[in-house]
Order: structure tokens, then C-alpha cells, then sequence
């Protein structure tokens, strides 16, 4: 079962329990809202898939339907573990309470980072907008404003294509991005000399950044100033 990407009549509502997963249509007895409830009575674990971008899907096992709730037209998922050892691993219910909200809160952390890459990547048409990078997997959505302050919104935006290195180096505040877009590093790190990944680094000092071709997506300036006080406090 999937969760569109799309903000569209199936769209899921995520509770404190799980999440609230909609039947399909207006009939409980359809072929796939029958299959949806028997998961319920037989207790099989199942796979949801989490729309991230059009075509793409993070997957979440195992999940389980935790209720079934047919005048509401939905049911509601919870998310179990795997246990056991590393080749007899199976899905169990999290049986504890306070173990199971803090288990969908890690759940929905994990769906709000992949929905967020999701959407930055392909803004910056999948490159880190330091070093230009092309290689997806080694790519993260970083936010300029983080997303536990007020002002840090889960919107194009507020995010930055990079690549891990310099994604945890701007995080660390060792690296910074002016409002002005040029990139600034540390002093601690421009005065250092440790080895040729280093050098590479440094050497990015004063470049400006790769933006997205929409202006609407492009680094929202106040944020980055935000962002640029706290680097230069650091």
C-alpha cells in the first residue's frame, strides 16, 4: 500500500497512534478495502510506501493495521520492528505505549526528511550546490533554518542540495552560506593544514553557490541570514 505524493483525496493524516490510512473510494467492501481490513483480522504485517516525488517511494516495514474504522472510510497504521536474530529476524507489534508513539515519531522524522529531499534534489537538479556533485546517493537535503525553530518550514526554500561532507560541515557551522549566496569557511579550518580533503574544502572558500532555475525554490535570503549570524558567532 501506498501514501501518494500528491495532495489529493487519499493524502494520510499522521497521529500521535500512526498514521490514519484511507480506504480506497466510498466502499468498504471493495477488493482492495477487503484485503486492507483482513491485514487487521489476520495481523499481517504489511509494506507502506511514502510518496517522496513523483514515481518515488520510501518503504516502511513492518507496519501493521492496528484498527480497522469502516464508518470513518479508514483504517489506522502503526509501525512494529524487526527482532530476533540476524537470519531469523521477524515484524513484531510494539507493544508498549510510550515505545510505540516514539516509534511513529521516528517514523515521521524519517517521512518529513525523505519528503524534504525529495522535493530539494531535483530543485538543484540533483547536485551538491557547493562542489556540484552528481551522485545521488552521497546527496542530502540539508536545512538552512532547522526545522525544530519557528521560521524553519519544510519548503524548498529553507533547503540546500548537498553533498554529505559539506551537508555536515555546514551543519557543524564549519562551513557557511552568505545571503549574498557565496560560501564561507571557517577560519579554524582555513588555518589548518591536514591533507588534500581539507585543502579541497578550503578551497571552496569565497564560490557561489548552484541555485534552482525557479526562483520561488531559490535560498530564501533572510533565512540564510539567519543561518550566516550563528556561523559567524560560532
Amino acid at each position: 500500500m501506498n501514501s501518494s505524493y500528491k495532495q489529493d483525496r487519499y493524502q494520510d493524516e499522521q497521529t500521535p497512534e500512526g498514521v490514519l490510512y484511507r480506504y480506497q473510494g466510498v466502499d468498504p467492501e471493495n477488493h482492495f478495502n477487503r484485503w486492507l481490513r483482513n491485514a487487521h483480522v489476520l495481523d499481517v504485517p504489511l509494506v507502506y510506501f511514502v510518496g517522496t516525488r513523483p514515481n518515488w517511494y520510501r518503504p516502511f516495514y513492518p507496519t501493521f493495521v492496528e484498527r480497522d474504522i469502516p464508518d470513518e472510510l479508514r483504517v489506522l497504521l502503526t509501525f512494529g520492528r524487526m527482532r530476533g536474530s540476524y537470519d531469523e529476524r521477524e515484524p513484531v507489534h510494539i507493544t508498549d505505549a510510550i515505545e510505540r508513539r516514539y516509534e511513529v515519531g521516528l517514523v515521521k522524522k524519517r517521512i518529513h526528511q525523505a519528503q524534504f529531499r525529495g522535493a530539494v534534489l531535483p530543485a538543484y537538479r540533483e547536485r551538491c550546490a557547493i562542489c556540484r556533485l552528481r551522485e545521488v546517493r552521497l546527496l542530502d537535503a540539508a536545512h538552512i533554518v532547522a526545522d525544530t525553530e519557528e521560521a524553519g518550514e519544510p519548503t524548498i526554500s529553507n533547503g540546500l542540495s548537498l553533498c554529505s561532507i559539506h551537508h555536515r560541515a555546514y551543519d557543524e557551522d564549519l562551513v557557511g552560506v552568505a545571503p549574498d549566496l557565496r560560501v564561507h569557511v571557517s577560519r579554524r579550518l582555513l588555518d589548518d593544514d591536514d591533507g588534500p580533503m581539507l585543502a579541497v574544502l578550503k578551497g571552496f572558500n569565497g564560490v557561489t553557490i548552484a541555485t534552482p532555475s525557479k526562483k520561488v525554490w531559490r535560498p530564501n535570503p533572510d533565512r540564510l541570514g539567519m543561518r550566516f549570524e550563528r556561523f559567524l558567532a560560532t
